[in-house]
């Protein structure tokens, strides 16, 4: 079975590994540096790390002053509040000027669990996406997120770095190299494509295994770097397997789902399915339970794949 690690855990120690390498690395935290790591780098250097408390207007705002002074600077908060409460420093302040700034908040998703609808933030790719000049990271797995910290730091410009609570099983390993602008095809297949991204890359691989016991040959495409986004692998893939079902903990409207029918729109149409929260906020409960309540789960993927392929 493969390790289970939540995707926040590797940021504030690979802070700590890039600081170590010599990058001057810096964290901003709106009070939260214990459950999004960045507390880590902070115990390693005090002077790289300021907590501005419940403020995440701030948090931008002192983010991008560092960032002019030299300093490549992360932020913390969930991404409820990371983005979505000040999304207006993020555009104006962060995108506009072009600044090192890398907005990295945890706690994305359905599986924040028990916290609800409040906390579960659905729209974060959606609103970061959008935005001119900005790069969109959504990590796999815990090694992919340390790669996406690492790509960040040392990538200049801004970027969003989508990480998670709950501990999610590993695709990748420690020598696993990834890169900007890059998907990656997990498995091989001929009969439909499932494209993922983070939490739902190991459920889209899930369900490849069990639409293989009925026959159907599932092509699983880890999407990494959503913006910019890989269009060849998806485009090469689509010719090959005639359909394709997205897969996302994420509002459909304006994420991932919204990626791929934007470059399959105006490249190659096929059949499309998208497996995501659909108009409607999160609710409380562990979040397996909550996977399988929105149809985000392995069974919710291949219900959405078999309706695919019954389109071509």
């Amino acid at each position: 079975m493969a390790e289970m690690i939540a995707t926040r855990a590797g940021y504030g120690e690979t802070l700590v590994e890039l600081m170590n390498e010599g990058i001057d690395v810096m964290a901003v935290e709106a009070d939260l540096s214990g459950s999004t790591t960045t507390k880590k780098l902070q115990d390693a250097d005090p002077s790289r790390f300021v907590n501005v408390g419940i403020a995440e207007q701030n948090m931008i705002d002192v983010a991008a002053g560092l960032s002019l002074a030299g300093k490549v600077v992360f932020t913390g908060s969930f991404a409820a509040f990371g983005t979505g409460r000040c999304y207006d420093q993020i555009r104006n302040t962060v995108c506009y000027a072009d600044l090192d700034v890398k907005i990295a908040p945890t706690h994305a998703g359905v599986t924040v669990g028990p916290d609800g609808g409040s906390h579960q933030m659905l729209e974060d790719v959606s609103l970061m996406r959008g935005l001119p000049g900005m790069n969109v990271l959504v990590p796999a797995d815990y090694w992919a997120a340390k790669q996406a910290i690492r790509i960040a730091a040392t990538t200049p410009g801004p970027f969003y770095i989508r990480l998670g609570r709950a501990k999610v099983p590993c695709v990748y390993t420690k020598d696993s190299r990834l890169e900007l602008g890059k998907s990656y095809v997990l498995k091989e297949g001929a009969d439909v494509t499932l494209v993922a991204g983070g939490v739902e890359v190991a459920q889209a691989l899930e369900a490849a295994e069990l639409l293989n016991k009925d026959g159907i040959s599932a092509e699983v495409i880890d999407v990494f770097s959503v913006k910019p986004f890989d269009k060849p692998t998806l485009i090469s893939s689509i010719k090959k397997t005639g359909c394709v079902v997205t897969c996302e903990e994420h509002s459909t409207v304006g994420g991932l789902g919204s990626a791929v029918a934007d470059i399959i729109g105006e490249n190659y149409p096929v059949p499309l399915e998208r497996v995501g929260v659909r108009d409607q906020f999160g609710t409380s409960g562990e979040p397996d339970e909550l996977l399988a309540e929105y149809g985000l789960d392995a069974n919710g993927i291949v219900k959405k794949a078999k309706a695919a392929i019954a389109r071509k």
